[in-house]
This record gives C-alpha cells, structure tokens and sequence, in this order.
C-alpha cells in the first residue's frame, strides 16, 4: 500500500471518528507526514523543510539566495517597526494588546483562545487590537498588516515554531475542521492543498516547483514576485496566500482572518512544529 493511500485512509478514519467526538493526535498528524516526507526525500534534513521548495533544487536555491542578500522587502519591515513603535490617539499601542516584548509575540500564534472558543491568529491579534482602541483596522492581506507582522516575526527569527491544540474537544474540533480543509477537494479543478502540497510536493506544476507543506508557515508573511508584477506589493499574509491558492483551483476564497482559514492555519501551522521561524522571506 502506497504512502498516499495510508493518509488518505487514517484522514477518512479520523473524519469518520470525529462525528463521535473522537480525534486523532496532533502528534500522530505530524509523525505521519515527517515519515512521508523521510521516505519522499530521503537525502533532505529536518530542518531543511524550513526553506521550502528551495531545500529541493540546487538551482533554485542559488536564486533565492541571491535574493535574500538584497531582500526587497526590507524597507516594508522597517515601516512595521515604526507601525509597532506608534502610539494609538489614547496613548496605547500594539505593545498594550500583544506584550511589550515584541520577541515573544509571534510564536505564540495561531493558538487556541479557550474563553472565546476560536482559534487566535497574529493578523487577527493585530486587528482586534486596533478596533479595542478605537482606531481603524488595517486590510487583512496585505499593506501594513503585512508590514507590521513581518516586523514582529523577524524578531522571533530563530525561534522553533510550537503550536499546542489542548485536550479541549472545541479546540480539537477546530484542528480537525482546518485538517478536512487542508485536505478537501475543492474548485473547479476538484483540486485540494494536500494535492500540491503532500502528494505532488516535489514535483513542478506551470514551471513552479511544488513545496512540502512541511516548512510551510515558518516564513510568512513573504515577498512573492508574482504579486510583486501583478498587483505591485509583493508582500502578503498567509490568508493571502490561502486566497490566492483557492483561486487557483477555481474556488471561491473564503474571508481572510475567516473561521475556515483561521482554522486551517491552526492545523498548517502544526505540521511545522520543530522547525525555525525565518521571516519574512521571498518566494516566487
């Protein structure tokens, strides 16, 4: 039996489970693609998985590298800084919401708020925390809530990404709803992330080779040269992204900052646990 249908297999059975309130283990998800991944590329290491596609092809890797000794993103970074060193009208700022030690805000996120029963995201964070200070919320995509988070999570570069999904059954449920999202068929083109991302990883599609979602999370938000030729600001949040793909399948996106991608990212975000948060970063 293929790799492929041993996953297809346990998310069916964990599906199936989850409608008695019994679910699979964070933990087994993530052993489970570490051991797929092994065995697909045998020759990467762990923490490899971190630079996405770019831990596949030697060719690759030698432009982006290039582009990371002259980033083009570096100014956007800088005008997040002055974004979280600004004072709202009342004299708060974004310290007051997400803490004073701005190294260790963003691997606190995505995580579970167990009050509220939803998953906490760190653009979510950030707007929550304009609209608790009467000032007016930024866009979700991109702009300076892409600014702003870049700036956060380039000082938690280095640090291993944790997400935790407690033993609560609300916090499960919405695990296991980003995982049916992760893997779902959707669009016009029947196509699901874990298509591209688990099954297809490694392979090239329209001259982009495919990364593993392994690694995923651990840069964003990016600077992508495809959003930089069309729209102009090439950088983006992950909800960005998370548009940008379902469109590609023919999809209609769902809201950014949204339960249904709120959720995913929760499920996403984990299957990066133990690797290294270096962000922002560029892709194509």
């Amino acid at each position: 039996m293929t790799m492929k249908k041993i996953v297809l297999m346990a998310l069916a059975a964990c599906l199936a489970l989850g409608t008695t309130g019994v679910y699979a283990s964070q933990a087994d998800d993530i052993n489970a693609l570490r051991h797929y991944f092994k065995k697909k590329f045998p020759t990467v290491p762990f923490k490899e998985f971190a630079n996405g596609s770019y831990a596949l092809s030697a060719d690759k890797r030698i432009n982006w590298e290039s582009m990371r000794d002259f980033p083009p993103f570096e100014d956007h970074v800088a005008k997040g800084e002055a974004l979280w060193n600004k004072k709202f009208k009342n004299g708060n700022s974004f310290a007051t919401c997400l803490g004073n030690d701005v190294t260790k805000v963003r691997n606190r996120f995505p995580h579970w708020n167990a009050k509220d029963k939803k998953v906490e995201t760190l653009e979510g964070n950030i707007v929550a925390c304009q609209k608790a200070n009467g000032e007016k919320p930024f866009g979700l995509k991109k702009g300076n809530i892409a600014y702003l988070s870049a700036y956060i999570a380039s000082q938690a570069n280095g640090q291993k990404v944790n997400v935790v999904v407690p033993d609560d059954k609300d916090a499960q449920a919405a695990y296991e709803a980003g995982k049916q999202f992760f893997y779902a068929k959707r669009g016009q083109l029947n196509l699901s992330c874990a298509d591209c991302h688990v099954y297809s990883a490694g392979m090239y599609a329209r001259g982009n080779l495919l990364s593993p979602v392994m690694g995923h999370t651990t840069h964003f938000p990016v600077w992508r040269g495809k959003w930089a030729k069309k729209k102009g600001d090439g950088f983006g949040t992950l909800h960005r992204r998370y548009g940008g793909c379902n469109k590609q399948v023919r999809a209609k996106p769902f809201k950014a900052q949204g339960k249904e991608y709120s959720n995913m990212e929760f499920f996403h975000a984990s299957m990066s646990n133990g690797l290294t948060i270096d962000a922002p970063d560029y892709r194509e």
